[in-house]
C-alpha cells in the first residue's frame, strides 16, 4: 500500500517552527517575560465552571465580539470583530475567503514568515516586495508594485517581526490608497505587537474601506497558551470570515479566557510600560557595546547586527537563547532578542559584553 502524496506544490514547503532549547533564559519566542495575574486565572477557572461543558461553545463568540468592541477606543462594533484561534488563524481564513488559486498575496520583506506560508498553503501566489536600507516600507515603490501585480490581499507587519520597526500612519494610508485605485484587494496590517507602539492602525478602520487589523492575545496579554487572537475590520469583511470559518472553531475555554482577560487592562497596560522601559534599556546598552548595531524597535523585541560573530551560538553555550535570523536574506548576522525581565535582560547584556571581550572587540 502507497500512502497519497501532499500536494505538488507544497513538497518543498516546510513547517514553521522556532527551535527550542532547554536553557535558564529564554528570549526567542516574543512571549510575555510575566504570567498573567493569578487573579486572572482564578476568574477564568470560575468562568469555566459554569460552562456547559456537553453543549457546543457560541458559534458568533458573540460576548466576546462585544466586550472587544467596547474595549475599542475608535468606535468599533461588534460585527466589526472577528475571532480566532490566535492571529494566524485570522490570517489563515482571511487567505481563505480572500486568496487561493489565481489570486496573489504581497508581502514586504523582511517580514513575519507566516504571512508567505499561510498564503501558499492556502494555495495564494506570493509576491515579494523589497523594504527599503533602513528596513522600511517605501510608499512609492509599494504603490507601484501594487498596481502592477494587483494583489487580493497586502500584508504589513507593524510594528514588523522581526525588525521590530512600525511603520507611519501616512505609509499605510498612502498602501491603502493603492490597494482602493486597484479595486479588488485588501489591505491587512498584522499589529500582533501594536500595543507596544505609538499607534494603530485600527484608527483608520471603516466600513467602506478594505482595511483589517489583526491583534493577538499572545503578547501582552501573557496568554500564548490560550491561543486568541481578533482582528477588526469592514462588517462585511467579518461577516464573510464568519462564513467560512470552522464551525465552533472558538472553544469555550477561549472565549471566557479572553473576556476574563479583558477586567485586567491597566494590569496589562502596566506590563507594556514595563516591557517598553525594560527595551529602552537593553537597546542603549547593546548599542554602547562594540560591533553591535541595534534597530529601533515599536515592539517587545529587538533585531541587532553582530558583524562577523556567531553570536547566536555562543549565546546559547552560555544559557542564553535567542532567535537567529543570521541565514535569512537581508538579514545576515542578525539575531532577533525578546525583551524579558530585568533580570533576563541584565544576563543577556553581561553576556554579550563577555563574549565581545573574549573575541577583542
Amino acid at each position: 500500500m502507497s500512502l497519497p502524496e501532499r500536494r505538488a506544490d507544497l513538497r518543498e514547503l516546510s513547517s514553521y517552527h522556532s527551535p527550542q532549547v532547554d536553557v535558564p533564559v529564554r528570549l526567542n519566542t516574543n512571549e510575555s517575560p510575566y504570567p498573567p495575574p493569578p487573579e486572572f486565572v482564578d476568574a477564568w477557572l470560575q468562568a469555566l465552571r459554569e460552562v456547559p461543558l456537553n453543549r457546543y461553545p457560541d458559534r458568533t463568540v458573540r460576548l466576546l465580539r462585544e466586550a472587544l468592541a467596547d474595549t475599542n477606543p475608535f468606535d468599533c462594533s461588534a460585527e466589526q470583530v472577528f475571532c480566532a484561534n490566535g492571529s494566524n488563524e485570522v490570517l489563515q481564513t482571511l487567505l481563505l475567503v480572500y486568496g487561493g488559486l489565481g489570486r496573489s498575496a504581497l508581502v514586504f520583506e523582511p517580514t513575519y514568515s507566516l504571512h508567505s506560508h499561510i498564503a501558499r498553503v492556502t494555495g495564494t501566489e506570493v509576491v515579494i516586495g523589497e523594504r527599503s536600507s533602513d528596513l522600511t516600507i517605501s510608499p512609492t515603490e509599494a504603490t507601484a508594485l501594487i498596481a502592477a501585480k494587483r494583489p487580493a490581499v497586502v500584508f504589513i507587519c507593524s510594528p514588523n517581526n522581526p525588525t521590530g520597526i512600525s511603520e507611519t500612519r501616512a505609509t499605510v494610508e498612502a498602501l491603502l490608497s493603492a490597494v482602493i485605485d486597484h479595486g479588488s484587494g485588501i489591505l491587512v496590517v498584522d499589529e500582533a505587537y501594536g500595543e507596544f507602539s505609538d499607534w494603530s492602525a485600527r484608527e483608520l478602520v471603516s466600513d467602506d474601506l478594505p482595511l483589517v487589523v489583526t491583534r493577538t492575545y499572545s503578547k501582552v496579554w501573557s496568554l500564548a497558551a490560550v491561543r486568541l487572537g481578533f482582528a477588526v475590520g469592514p462588517t462585511e469583511v467579518v461577516a464573510n470570515l464568519n462564513e467560512f470559518v470552522l464551525p465552533y472553531h472558538l472553544s469555550a475555554s477561549t472565549q471566557a479566557a479572553g473576556l476574563c482577560a479583558l477586567d485586567f487592562t491597566n494590569e496589562m497596560q502596566k506590563r507594556v510600560e514595563m516591557i517598553v522601559s525594560e527595551r529602552e534599556r537593553l537597546a542603549a546598552a547593546l548599542g554602547r557595546l562594540p560591533g553591535i548595531t541595534v534597530y529601533p524597535s515599536g515592539a517587545n523585541f529587538l533585531l541587532v547586527r553582530a558583524l562577523g560573530l556567531d553570536l547566536w551560538s555562543q549565546l546559547v553555550s552560555r544559557g542564553v537563547l535567542v532567535r537567529d535570523f543570521s541565514t535569512r536574506p537581508r538579514l545576515e548576522d542578525c539575531l532577533r532578542i525578546t525583551i524579558g525581565t530585568p533580570e533576563e535582560n541584565t544576563i543577556l547584556i553581561s553576556t554579550i559584553a563577555a563574549i565581545l571581550e573574549e573575541t577583542n572587540l
